[in-house]
């Protein structure tokens, strides 16, 4: 094993106390250690907030030994935002190494903080747990490359890919250990849609609930024609976080009555231009520029059907259960959908989940 490895899992560790909680940044862990040993330790918090880098130093509260190394999960930063760049910092605080998890997915900015370490004489070790640091930052990476919201996909189904199971058998397909899964990824994403034929059967409530607390993203109703408008007791209107509900539909199908009800209640309305057809567009363009770089989508088998087909998701969460549904006048998740793709995999109980970028 790298020596290296073991500081950089840290990092990681300390990263994910951040989980989901820094949009529209990445994640970001660091460690010092001095003769082998963690001396300090930082993450960054949330945006606006000091990065990582600083944190560790802060923490150290000193001038670093000799043989000090910074590890850290992410490129330091080599331009002014809302905080200094790092890379300064890390300069003027006489750190002699440096070990970098993954680079800086910008491409105007890819390597150029490395760079200027070395300018000054500083080693910088690269690609310690590169794609696990990586991988931490999906949405960021996404957002930064390709300047638009990461659309992943979530499903939960049976083996013969239904979505529902017979009358009488509940709605709850996966385990209670995919369940908390669904949850975290609820709190990793700043928001989540559903349709309204979901909201107006299952009545969910889209927030992540978890031991260490819960949180509430955006939510999404995808309702072109306002068919919520005037229900009562839906969650999405009624719970402490519905000011967080934004229903989208087609301004041509709102009347002024269910606008003055939306508002009433509270709840955000996004009237989009066109029809059906330019309905998924504008609604994804409406989210880039609210600066929502990411959206979970929690489809049931119509709405998994339309973003396969249209090929609007970037991304799938598919978690299967151990047992076929029995059902037949329900269309499989996947009826339809004719890319090939294969996921990695993830046990969650006894069910599994396959997650991967889509073709």
């Amino acid at each position: 094993m790298n020596p290296a490895e073991p500081p950089m899992r840290r990092a990681l560790e300390l990263a994910r106390q951040a989980w989901g909680q820094t949009h529209p940044n990445p994640m970001v862990g660091a460690v010092i250690t001095e003769q082998g040993k963690i001396v300090a330790e930082g993450f960054h918090a949330k945006a606006g907030e000091p990065h990582a880098e600083v944190m560790a130093l802060r923490a150290l509260g000193r001038r670093p030994s000799a043989d000090a190394i910074l590890h850290v999960t992410l490129e330091p930063c080599c331009t002014h935002g809302r905080t200094p760049p790092c890379v300064e910092a890390i300069i003027q605080a006489g750190l002699r190494t440096v070990v970098v998890g993954a680079l800086d997915p910008n491409p105007l900015h890819r390597g150029k903080g490395i760079d200027l370490l070395r300018a000054k004489g500083i080693q910088v070790v690269t690609g310690i747990l590169a794609e696990e640091c990586a991988e931490l930052n999906l949405i960021f990476n996404h957002w930064i490359t390709e300047r638009r919201p990461l659309v992943a996909l979530k499903v939960a189904s049976t083996l013969d890919g239904k979505l529902v199971l017979p009358f009488g058998q509940g709605k709850r397909i996966t385990s209670a250990a995919a369940d908390i899964e669904v949850h975290r990824l609820r709190k990793l994403y700043p928001a989540i849609a559903v349709s309204a034929a979901t909201v107006l059967k299952d009545n969910p409530r889209l927030t992540a609930r978890l031991p260490e607390g819960g949180s509430c993203g955006r939510r999404f109703i995808l309702d072109r024609h306002f068919r919520t408008a005037g229900q009562r007791g839906l969650n999405l209107f009624q719970d402490p976080y519905a000011n967080r509900t934004i229903v989208v539909g087609l301004a041509s199908n709102l009347s002024s009555a269910n606008r003055h009800w939306y508002e009433a209640e509270g709840v955000t309305v996004w009237e989009l231009p066109g029809d059906a057809d330019s309905f998924w567009a504008a609604w994804l363009t409406q989210v880039a520029s609210a600066g929502l770089t990411g959206v979970l989508v929690e489809a049931g088998p119509r709405l998994a059907g339309t973003v396969l087909r249209e090929g609007l998701a970037d991304y799938l969460y598919a978690f299967v259960a151990p047992r076929l549904s029995g059902v037949t006048d329900s269309p499989a998740w996947f009826e339809g959908f004719e890319a090939s793709w294969q996921g990695r995999s993830t046990a969650y109980g006894v069910d599994t989940c396959f997650e991967g970028f889509l073709p």
